[in-house]
């Protein structure tokens, strides 16, 4: 019984790590522990959108998006160069408030942002596979304005 209970907790951690770390080697790189002034001004610096994953801690498919679609090699090669990357908790901080902003309905939700205006210029709700979501942003970065 100790034993299931040792796995089952070691399991668990194992999880709640890969999620807490939201990213990976050779996908998506996210800005870490940073305000969303920041992201703004970072985004201006480099003339380039915001991508933002709006996810809840609690969600399954944010769990997926994190673990099977950010971490590809490809999607990671383009939003690194085409966007400033953000994961927000929309539960917890500043998410709670741009959750208000953005008008998140469901989750996850996808957006990339011009950082000039706040305006959404492109949106993905739900889950999605990585090919979808690289055609998504390559749209998103050809109505690009910054």
């Amino acid at each position: 019984m100790n034993k299931r209970l040792f796995l089952a907790t070691l399991g668990l951690f194992l999880s709640w790590s890969t999620f807490a770390q939201h990213s990976s080697a050779t996908g998506i790189k996210f800005e870490e522990k940073t305000s969303w002034k920041e992201i703004i001004k970072k985004a201006k610096a480099e003339k380039k959108l915001i991508f933002m994953d709006a996810y809840t801690t609690w969600c399954g498919p944010c769990k997926a998006l994190q673990v099977k679609v950010f971490p590809d090699k490809q999607l990671g090669e383009f939003f690194n160069q085409n966007f400033v990357n953000v994961a927000m908790d929309m539960e917890e901080g500043e998410g709670v408030k741009l959750s208000g902003i953005y008008d998140v309905q469901a989750y996850p939700t996808l957006f990339f942002i011009d950082p000039n205006n706040g305006k959404v210029v492109q949106s993905v709700l739900g889950y999605t596979e990585a090919p979808q979501l690289l055609n998504t942003a390559k749209r998103a970065a050809a109505k690009r304005k910054v």
